[in-house]
């Protein structure tokens, strides 16, 4: 069944309008009597009906309440250096399908790509529309957050003082892997730092060390930065989450 996200809460009746009753109506060409999976701004999830169309809004009747939590039990944000081409759009899809609560993207100073003023605005705009269409797709009880694009002195320096353990891959470092320290760190939020195409530059990589965040290695190697990306959320998913796990 269709997956709809709703900014407020469940209630018998729940109108939509905007680019989802768009999407039903005459994208998807929904009819009375269907059902899609309503998903509410506290996780609440139920099973709702179509009961009537207008020009730009679509009534749903609530059929069943649903106990069908799918988010993970920790709490992932995947920070990237902007990549050039349609290579963020894939980072994006998969940290949603992978888990993560928000990503945040990047300008390093190898970084090939860069947009600057409402060029940086119309690109998160788009990924988050990929977000959110991911989310639908994959079954999510929450939307992932696409935050502003900032340079990387700017994101280290605005990092609150949270309870998360940031890391970052770098192919300088050849001891520390990302398995060995997740094994020794203790806690349910995490921050995976992901570099541009051309890597981290030595003078990046300490500014990060500064910062607290722990260098480690993916393993011999050398991945794209689009696969460690998806790498580094599936480890950290798999020994921290809920990714082929009971």
């Amino acid at each position: 069944m269709r997956r709809l996200f709703i900014p407020g809460r469940l209630a018998d009746t729940v109108t939509l309008s905007g680019g989802d009753a768009h999407h039903l109506g005459y994208t998807l060409r929904a009819r009375v009597g269907e059902r899609c999976v309503v998903v509410d701004a506290e996780r609440q999830i139920a099973s709702m009906e179509i009961t009537g169309f207008t020009a730009d809004t679509v009534t749903l009747r609530l059929v069943e309440r649903l106990a069908a939590d799918t988010e993970s039990p920790i709490r992932l944000t995947l920070a990237v250096c902007l990549l050039k081409s349609d290579k963020m759009d894939f980072v994006v899809q998969k940290a949603v399908e992978l888990g993560a609560t928000k990503v945040e993207p990047i300008e390093s100073e190898n970084c090939v790509a860069r947009y600057e003023g409402k060029k940086a605005e119309a690109r998160r705009e788009r990924w988050q529309r990929i977000a959110d269409e991911a989310a639908k797709q994959c079954g999510r009880s929450a939307l992932l957050t696409v935050a502003p694009i900032v340079s990387f002195g700017a994101w280290l320096a605005a990092r609150p003082d949270e309870e998360d353990a940031a890391f970052f891959c770098y192919e300088a470092e050849e001891q520390k892997t990302l398995g060995s320290w997740l094994a020794e760190t203790q806690r349910d939020a995490f921050t995976a730092v992901i570099g541009p195409e051309g890597g981290f530059s030595p003078a990046e990589a300490e500014q990060a060390k500064a910062a607290g965040l722990a260098a480690v290695t993916l393993g011999p190697r050398i991945l794209r930065a689009e696969t460690a990306a998806a790498a580094v959320l599936a480890i950290v998913q798999h020994i921290k989450g809920d990714l082929g796990r009971e």
